[in-house]
């Protein structure tokens, strides 16, 4: 349909952000001039705790405005990008943005350079008290920031270092072409259902063609990958870390024991992993597994079909563990408050997101399909991530309500739990069980197992180049390939360009980011084990890890809700929770 088609009611209500594209311009026009004031506070920062204090006012101001109308915009640009009004409304947001950072870059190197003694002595008047940890934060950096005028340089390379990323997407997403499949064309996008066809020739049509333009390019895309590599190592070299990843992990305070210990624990789990992987071998009747054969589901002709209320319905009885208010705010967004905008309109961008921000509602964008299941898990997910917001905005002030995203892939994967356990707990017929337990055996796979194989090949890729080795393509492959056959095990037969897979994963060009994937699993399944085995105890715990908001760094929010996610033990539950899980499977079938 199109945008004026839908029924108001189905759409996000945006007026807790604007009353309407008048008052976004409106207030955009004010705040433009808001913000050239803020460079009057250069070089002025250390003078006085006065002037100190009316710049963080000001700054918190704009950055709460700035926040709250770009939101407006954004959320109006993704509900229909045709709309020429809303392409003019995300480009001023996305100039008011740039606008504000580079207005605020001097604040960084101003608060590091006020003396230590002094600052302290500043931010002890109780004024300073919602600053504070705002301010810690940055002081934190000072080892590894540099001089004015290296800031500026680092500063000039920002553009140049984005270019093997940008590169890599107009390759792959524009110029390449992979050919047709059942007469479709065949992308990125489409290869996922392609993959997962019923018609063994299908899939492997799709696998081939994909991975084999891949080979025929690879020698470019993998120096791609080098110099993404390279300008990792670079940064980290210049502000003086040991290493690549422990620069990555610097701004969420979590130590490399933390990621190295996830790659230990998922090896440990190889067993429970590849008796997974018979197990497909075994439902599809094979002697060995192809890598196009892993996406088919173990639980076939399974109809399942959910109105958008009784979605919410069923949303509303998983999460009732965490209490009344929870389940009460979250009911009310996702139907009277309208924090969703439920359904596919032409223009409307595609998948779902939750986008949460401190003066209005967080809102979720979804493009619900009544007879899919995974749109019941997708909405419940979002609604984990909006109440995470909701909880951040209500109990923080605006300066630290802001959680990581090492957090947030906690608070969404925890309610997806909370809704796998109720449905598999409420259904009397063995097939849909079966069918609900290997929706959750696949999540787990994909999340946890498959995220680590990521994180380990881009810490073995780094680590080998900051031996001072080349990052060929001969050696990516390789390391690839010893991966993959680890990973999946003796089940599994591989074609010879199998291991050019590692070329094709868009997200190596944020350097040691999915590996918070499988994190986030781990804490949610131990913290949704904890919540629905305890009382009011565990559930205020968890509720308290919500409501901690960016207050604390996430190891220690996380300690909140009960788990340590520096300890190895977490992963290592979460694996046993994945054999449980197999060893029910197995009796169902």
């Amino acid at each position: 349909m199109k945008r004026c088609e839908q029924k108001s009611e189905n759409t996000w209500d945006l007026s807790s952000l604007c009353k309407d594209i008048e008052d976004f311009k409106a207030r955009y026009d004010l705040l433009i001039n808001k913000v050239s004031h803020l460079s009057s506070y250069n070089t002025r920062l250390g003078e006085s705790s006065d002037v100190l204090y009316c710049a963080l006012e000001e700054i918190k101001d704009v950055l709460k405005e700035t926040e709250c109308i770009s939101s407006y915009a954004f959320l109006l640009f993704e509900s229909d990008a045709s709309n020429s009004t809303y392409s003019e409304c995300a480009g001023k947001a996305s100039y008011l943005s740039a606008k504000v950072s580079e207005e605020l870059s001097f604040f960084e190197p101003e608060i590091l350079a006020i003396d230590e003694k002094k600052l302290k002595e500043m931010l002890s008047e109780d004024r300073f008290e919602e600053y504070r940890i705002f301010i810690e934060k940055v002081i934190r950096f000072k080892p590894h920031t540099l001089t004015k005028n290296e800031e500026r340089i680092l500063s000039l390379n920002a553009q140049a270092a984005e270019a093997p990323s940008r590169a890599f997407h107009d390759l792959v997403d524009v110029d390449l072409d992979f050919g047709l499949v059942n007469n479709e064309k065949l992308t990125q996008s489409s290869y996922m259902s392609f993959i997962r066809s019923e018609d063994e020739n299908i899939r492997k049509d799709a696998y081939f063609k994909l991975h084999q333009t891949f080979e025929k390019n690879q020698h470019v895309i993998a120096r791609l990958y080098e110099g993404s590599i390279n300008q990792d190592i670079f940064q980290s070299q210049a502000r003086g870390y040991k290493s690549s990843l422990e620069a990555s992990l610097f701004a969420d305070n979590v130590s490399e024991e933390v990621y190295r210990n996830l790659i230990n624990a998922v090896h440990e789990g190889f067993p429970a992993l590849h008796r997974y992987y018979s197990l497909m071998a075994k439902v599809q009747n094979k002697e060995k597994l192809k890598h196009y054969d892993v996406y088919l589901p173990l639980v076939k002709d399974i109809k399942c079909n959910y109105t958008y209320d009784e979605a919410v319905n069923i949303i509303k009885e998983a999460v009732a563990p965490l209490g009344k208010e929870y389940q009460e705010v979250l009911v009310k967004g996702l139907t009277t408050e309208r924090w969703v905008d439920r359904y596919e309109n032409e223009g409307k961008r595609s998948g779902a997101f939750s986008a949460g921000c401190y003066t209005g509602k967080p809102y979720i964008l979804t493009n619900y399909k009544d007879d899919v299941l995974d749109s019941v898990f997708t909405l419940i997910h979002e609604g984990g991530h909006s109440m995470h917001s909701y909880y951040s905005a209500t109990s923080n002030p605006y300066m630290h309500y802001n959680y990581t995203i090492f957090e947030a892939e906690v608070a969404s994967t925890f309610n997806e739990q909370l809704l796998s356990r109720y449905l598999i707990s409420n259904t009397s017929d063995e097939k849909m069980k079966a069918y609900l337990i290997s929706h959750e055996l696949s999540s787990i796979v994909a999340t946890l197992f498959r995220q680590t194989m990521f994180a380990e090949y881009e810490l073995l890729i780094h680590e080998a180049v900051e031996r001072g080795e080349v990052a060929t393509v001969e050696v990516m492959r390789k390391t690839y390939r010893t991966l993959l056959e680890s990973y999946f095990g003796p089940i599994m037969e591989f074609e010879s360009f199998s291991d050019v897979e590692c070329l094709r994963i868009p997200h190596f060009y944020t350097a040691f980011y999915v590996y918070k994937y499988s994190t986030g699993i781990s804490a949610a399944i131990a913290l949704c084990n904890r919540v629905l085995n305890g009382g009011e105890k565990e559930r205020t715990d968890y509720l308290s890890f919500l409501k901690s908001g960016g207050s604390k760094y996430p190891i220690e929010s996380l300690k909140l809700g009960g788990v340590d996610m520096a300890k190895k033990e977490s992963v290592q539950k979460a694996i046993k929770h994945f054999e449980a899980l197999l060893d029910e499977f197995e009796k169902l079938i």
